[in-house]
């Protein structure tokens, strides 16, 4: 299934995120250049409670916690984030720009090894 593919290439490159650092959805769909921000969103929402993919580090364009609602409860994420160091206020990553991970820019362009 193409779609199985495409959510374990996100969740592969969800598991480079160092902690301390954030990256967004755009980031991630822009690295494996395979469809929107909205599709890595998609796949990371489909993972069960796997702890070992840190789907927390991933926010929106504007370092806001919108992915949020779908950890239960949905203080996880920010609780998560604050583990590691990083300082939120009104659900959204303060130093935003200086905690950001490009995967295009930290990583080798291509798919990830499976």
């Amino acid at each position: 299934m193409a779609d199985q593919h495409y959510f374990e290439w996100v969740y592969e490159v969800t598991k480079q995120i160092p902690k301390g650092r954030i990256t967004t959805y755009g980031h991630i769909a822009d690295y494996l250049a395979l469809g929107s921000a909205r599709m890595v969103g998609w796949a990371l929402r489909q993972l069960p409670s796997d702890q070992s993919i840190p789907a927390h580090r991933v926010v929106n364009r504007k370092g806001e916690l919108s992915g949020r609602h779908h950890f239960n409860p949905p203080e996880q994420m920010q609780a998560r984030l604050e583990s590691e160091g990083i300082v939120i206020y009104n659900h959204q990553i303060v130093h935003f720009q200086e905690l950001l991970w490009n995967p295009s820019k930290e990583l080798q362009i291509g798919e990830p090894d499976l």
